[in-house]
């Protein structure tokens, strides 16, 4: 028995073009005293890293793949696939690279090897949707001599920031942004300075802050003003929006926000034609507010939400969706006399006439740094299996 054992060393997160470090273990765990105590062997362990793509059927046509019915892992196969016995289609992959060959583990004894690789910059991010799915994982294959081959799979997360693919680094080291208390190896030297990059544009891309005014009227005339100051987030900061209600002709009885994504499959891929757009809600408030001045929402991008992106099969766009209920009359029918004692007492009126409408703002929603993104991933930073 062999105890094989992968460990993300920074998390379960990463940057598409970051280095994707694993620390992976094989341990004989059977101590020398015991009485069944023997040297165990593998012929060979390799890993590779792939996203594995999967459509519903009902709303997305796909052409036919021919990696499809290889999803069975034959009893002596011994070349390594992967993505055998996974659903969907494997769109992505990197090279596999070979950990050792002919290991012998004595009684008690364990050896580490590293595996680096580079997350491809041109693939899409980790989602799961309500029509498709991309889903990242690395997969550790071993084998011992005439026996089936055992795969240890472990899933990551994939966050894609559009610009960095395009961005040249500095060929002097003195210009180039980097840490002088740290003595960073050469390989890993470009994959800080990418994730400082990526820091630093965000944080450019989410500061910048100016006042959006829109006026909220329906047909009958004006209601409120909505003020909000940006429109582009990171995924874990909050969305905070004003109303001004004091200056609309129409009261307002009720308002509500809801923080949206919509996922739509493009043309060529939809299953029927002019089929409609998927909507998820991530947070929503609720207010009643007759004879309310002024009133105000904060809405939190969950970390774990995918931000916007667009593939050739599908896009995610994330909006605001408010609902207002309005009253049919003016607001000093609102309220009723219930008595005609020296003590007045205002009830509500039984039965209103009310007009409902609904508004879109289309906001941007980008990446966030992963180590803060790795906190609250489902993902484990350690995976294991016994062979």
């Amino acid at each position: 028995m062999i105890e094989v054992l992968a460990k993300l060393g920074r998390g379960p997160v990463f940057l598409a073009g970051e280095v994707l470090e694993c620390m992976i273990t094989f341990t004989n765990p059977l101590s020398a005293s015991s009485t069944s105590a023997s040297s165990e062997m593998l012929a060979w362990a390799s890993a590779q890293i792939h996203c594995q793509f999967h459509a519903s059927e009902n709303r997305v046509a796909l052409p036919p793949s021919d990696g499809s019915k290889h999803d069975v892992q034959a009893e002596n196969e011994t070349v390594f696939v992967p993505n055998r016995g996974e659903r969907g289609q494997c769109i992505l992959s990197t090279p596999p690279k070979i950990l050792f060959c002919d290991l012998r583990l004595d009684p008690g004894e364990s050896k580490s090897y590293s595996y680096c690789e580079t997350l491809p910059i041109d693939g899409p991010p980790s989602f799961r949707g309500q029509s498709v799915k991309y889903v990242y994982k690395l997969t550790i294959g071993c084998q011992r001599v005439n026996s089936p081959i055992k795969l240890l799979r472990v899933p990551f997360r994939v966050l894609v920031l559009h610009g960095l693919k395009d961005y040249q680094f500095p060929q002097d080291e003195a210009v180039a942004p980097s840490n002088p208390f740290l003595e960073e190896e050469e390989g890993l030297k470009k994959d800080s300075r990418l994730a400082d990059l990526a820091t630093e544009l965000l944080m450019v891309a989410t500061s910048r802050r100016s006042l959006h005014l829109y006026n909220i009227s329906n047909t009958r005339g004006k209601v409120g003003t909505f003020c909000i100051f940006k429109t582009v987030y990171k995924i874990g900061e909050d969305v905070i929006g004003t109303f001004n209600f004091s200056e609309g002709d129409i009261p307002c009885l009720q308002f509500s926000v809801s923080l949206q994504t919509e996922e739509s499959i493009q043309e060529e891929f939809q299953r029927r034609r002019g089929q409609p757009v998927s909507f998820s809600t991530h947070a929503r408030h609720q207010e009643a507010c007759l004879h309310t001045a002024q009133s105000s929402f904060s809405l939190p991008i969950p970390l774990s939400s995918t931000p916007g992106f667009t593939t050739n099969i599908v896009s995610l766009k994330w909006r605001l969706h408010f609902e207002f209920v309005t009253s049919g009359e003016s607001a000093g029918t609102c309220l009723v006399r219930g008595s005609q004692s020296e003590a007045i007492t205002w009830t509500g009126v039984e039965q209103m006439e009310v007009d409902t409408f609904s508004w879109d703002l289309p906001i941007k929603v980008l990446p966030t740094n992963p180590i803060l993104a790795s906190y609250v991933s489902q993902f484990s930073s350690t995976n294991s299996i016994t062979i």
